[in-house]
């Protein structure tokens, strides 16, 4: 009655609905997970210089450095449905010129399995802090925050701040020398 072509395409069908439920499903069952967790940050070394920049107008403009420190365990953030996560932390400031400013400063990709329990002491920023003018120097409400997004297996991709941040204050002096 039914050829082999309809049998094969109605099992195939039937087949995918199942796994697309079953997915389905297995998202529901993490989708009210806590994934914030405590990180504490801490800066050890801030300074600011002026520098030109490389862009057609070669105006100067500000240029942070910063070294941190850096702790968080985010070894529960991991179950079944994570295959990673994509941690990064952002300084937050304004100035004269920008109601609200946000500039990645270091990110790192944990993998399952992988050590998640972060211990970082005087790191090294891993991308410029430029300033698209002189708004660094003596500024006093630059906050850092750690983020992350989970990558699962199945479902949303959410953006997670952790808890607990640090402000910080640039110098009001620009430094010359050599760093």
């Amino acid at each position: 009655m039914h050829s082999l072509l309809s049998r094969g395409n109605a099992i195939v069908a039937y087949t995918l609905s199942l796994l697309a439920c079953l997915t389905f499903l297995c998202f529901l069952s993490t989708l009210f997970v806590d994934y914030r967790t405590n990180a504490t940050i801490n800066t050890v070394k801030v300074v600011v210089k002026n520098v030109p920049d490389y862009s057609a107008s070669r105006e100067k403009c500000d240029l942070g450095f910063i070294t941190f420190d850096l702790h968080a365990n985010l070894t529960n953030l991991f179950n079944w449905n994570v295959k990673q996560l994509f941690l990064y932390l952002t300084a937050e400031y304004t100035t004269a010129n920008n109601a609200l400013s946000q500039v990645v400063l270091w990110d790192k990709i944990i993998l399952r399995g992988e050590n998640a329990i972060l211990d970082f002491k005087s790191m090294n920023t891993k991308y410029y802090f430029w300033d698209d003018g002189n708004g660094l120097r003596n500024n006093s409400n630059v906050t850092l925050t750690l983020a992350w997004n989970i990558i699962p297996n199945a479902g949303l991709l959410p953006s997670i701040f952790a808890r607990g941040q640090h402000s910080f204050t640039f110098p009001s002096e620009y430094t010359v020398a050599r760093l």
